[in-house]
């Protein structure tokens, strides 16, 4: 590869991780042709992007943009594949699924909302970080909770003011 091509897959890598706020590294080594391909239609359905990338490359890439990628520039060692999402919890469900049936891919670390992880035991705790629109929807039915107590005393209490005072006292108790 020339100095020209290094620069361009360089210039592009640091354009795509500036523009994810999700970044996840994996290792995907030894995983066959068939298999690969797996985990790529697995990853295009879970809205991912996955790409294979030279350490390297990647390390002059993470340093090219103004994210703070802490740790992660260390693990850039061995097979090194690139997992980009909008959805923070999305590649590491991905690769929670694939590894129900085979051992790979590892994570090796991930650049979740602007926090560093480095190492595949924080799997689980990144499967369970919630997205922005599950975020969304528990704050819409904690908004709406309130709302469908007083329906609820209004039809309970035969839509008689006593009813509702009473149901009002006991929730406060």
């Amino acid at each position: 590869m020339t100095r020209e091509e290094k620069s361009i897959v360089i210039k592009d890598l640091t354009t795509k991780l500036a523009d994810s706020s999700n970044v996840y590294l994996a290792d995907i080594s030894g995983l066959n042709a068939s298999l690969t391909s797996d985990l790529r239609r697995a990853c295009y359905k879970a809205d991912v992007k996955l790409m294979v990338v030279k350490n390297t490359l990647l390390a002059k890439a993470m340093e090219s943009t103004d994210k703070e990628f802490g740790d992660l520039t260390s693990i850039l060692k061995g097979n090194t594949s690139i997992m980009l999402s909008e959805t923070g919890n999305a590649p590491a469900k991905v690769i929670k699924n694939f590894r129900k049936k085979n051992e790979k891919p590892i994570l090796k670390g991930a650049y979740v909302a602007e926090s560093v992880y480095v190492g595949d035991e924080y799997l689980d705790a990144l499967v369970d970080i919630k997205s922005k629109e599950e975020v969304i929807g528990d704050i819409i039915g904690l908004l709406q909770s309130p709302a469908k107590n007083v329906v609820s005393a209004l039809k309970s209490g035969g839509g008689k003011l006593s009813g509702i005072l009473k149901t009002l006292s006991q929730r406060e108790e």
